[in-house]
């Protein structure tokens, strides 16, 4: 069996379905002859926690920790706010913010590049180089944000001369959040500068977009791929019975600047004619939501549908999508996520419920629900659309009527996702008579 180590910040019990990504991949990469040898922090600063996840590690996998130091700690301490305590879902870009905080996020861009994680860099070189003497492997693939983790993927590989693999779930420069960290142009210079270095740097770049897969590939020689995140059909295994509600459920991260204000005002409206479904409206509130969100919903009269239930297990989160009538899917409102496909669109796909995405209808998310016809995606203000839309998922709520199905989605699932990651991994482990690797 072959051995791949993933640098990664995140893993179990770190929750949300983009960091999911490289728990889902180590599951099913056995399957594809891959041993995943995973390396990362002993002591993560997370937002929250789900430990749950741990049971899709599956038996093969050898987890290697170090501990970190992070600026963070010292932060929550002055502020007193732990990691889960956390009231912003993004603290850089989101809310107003005291005078301490912009102090705090002028430090943070500015002396720690690119992420606080960068303190772990050197000495995970390090302890990677020792262990890899005595441990071999055949390929090195890095997950970012935080992108320190392609930092140390980067040197071990330069070290060592094996094959990487920079994966970015999101952007590096080219993030939303990315101007709000008020840089100086030193600091904006020395980000594009190690960006420009990775890319450049690495065997292959995976992105989880077509249009970030296209931004990067403009950017470098390197080859990237997409290979999205997706669904894990063990998931969506669980029996719901219907509870007689009129559900319209968001689950995971809910930022006050993707707050969907016209769709609250088609539901007040709604509930103002229509008796009935004022009684059987349920909005459901599924993961941390900032307090903007929830304070807009009871303007509107709709606090008494409301149920916010908080952080949940990753198991009751897809529990929540299969039980809904209508899924939200709100972008943010920033030009840059065009680029983002949130991950929990692909669970809701598996859920088989109609989606309801707000937000820029040129993007990836739009894409996606086009292809496969899975609801619609609609203008922020699109006061019309969304009332036309939620009358419908009313009525066929109220007959009983089947749900149309969606286009085939089989190749959003985890373990199709996997095969292609093996089949890159395995693309890269040709070499050439000089014993490098050859770029695909």
């Amino acid at each position: 069996m072959k051995r791949v180590l993933v640098i990664t910040y995140y893993w179990p019990p770190a929750g949300g379905s983009g960091v999911q990504r490289w728990v889902k991949f180590a599951k099913y990469l056995p399957g594809e002859d891959w041993q995943p040898v995973i390396y990362t922090p002993e002591n993560p600063e997370l937002t929250s926690v789900d430990k749950t996840l741990a049971d899709d590690i599956p038996p093969e996998a050898e987890i290697l920790k170090t501990r970190i130091t992070e600026p963070y700690r010292i932060y929550r301490s002055l502020t007193g706010k732990s990691g889960e305590k956390q009231d912003e879902v993004n603290p850089i870009s989101g809310g107003k913010k005291s005078l301490f905080q912009k102090l705090s996020l002028f430090i943070r861009g500015n002396f720690f590049i690119p992420d606080p994680r960068c303190f772990w860099v050197r000495p995970s070189v390090k302890y990677l180089l020792r262990y890899l003497k005595d441990h071999p492997v055949d390929i090195i693939v890095s997950t970012g944000p935080p992108h320190s983790m392609h930092l140390i993927a980067m040197k071990v590989a330069q070290a060592t001369k094996l094959p990487w693999i920079a994966d970015f779930r999101d952007p590096w420069t080219r993030m939303f959040y990315f101007k709000h960290l008020h840089l100086t142009s030193w600091a904006r210079r020395r980000h594009i500068a190690l960006e420009r270095q990775v890319l450049d740097s690495a065997s292959a770049i995976v992105t989880v977009t077509k249009p970030l897969q296209q931004e990067f590939q403009s950017m470098t020689s390197t080859p990237v791929h997409c290979i999205t995140n997706g669904y894990d059909e063990s998931d969506f295994r669980q029996i719901i019975e219907p509870d007689g509600f009129f559900n319209i459920t968001h689950t995971g991260l809910f930022a006050a600047d993707g707050n969907p204000e016209t769709l609250w005002k088609v539901l007040e409206d709604k509930c103002r004619t229509d008796s009935e479904f004022r009684k059987l409206l349920r909005i459901r509130l599924v993961g941390k939501t900032d307090r903007e969100i929830t304070e807009s919903v009871m303007e509107h009269g709709l606090a008494e549908n409301l149920r916010n239930l908080g952080y949940q297990t990753h198991q009751v989160a897809t529990r929540e999508q299969m039980g809904a009538s209508v899924l939200l899917l709100p972008q943010r409102k920033e030009p840059e996520y065009k680029a983002v496909l949130t991950g929990k669109i692909f669970e809701y796909l598996a859920s088989g419920h109609p989606i309801l995405a707000i937000g820029m209808t040129d993007c990836a998310m739009a894409d996606v629900i086009r292809e496969t016809h899975s609801g619609v995606m609609l203008e922020w203000d699109d006061y019309g659309e969304i009332r036309k839309f939620l009358d419908d998922c009313w009525e066929k709520f109220k007959s009983d009527e089947p749900e149309s199905e969606n286009a085939d989605i089989s190749g959003y699932s985890r373990k199709e996702l996997t095969g292609r990651m093996a089949r890159l991994m395995e693309s890269l482990l040709e070499q050439d008579g000089t014993g490098r690797c050859v770029k695909q």
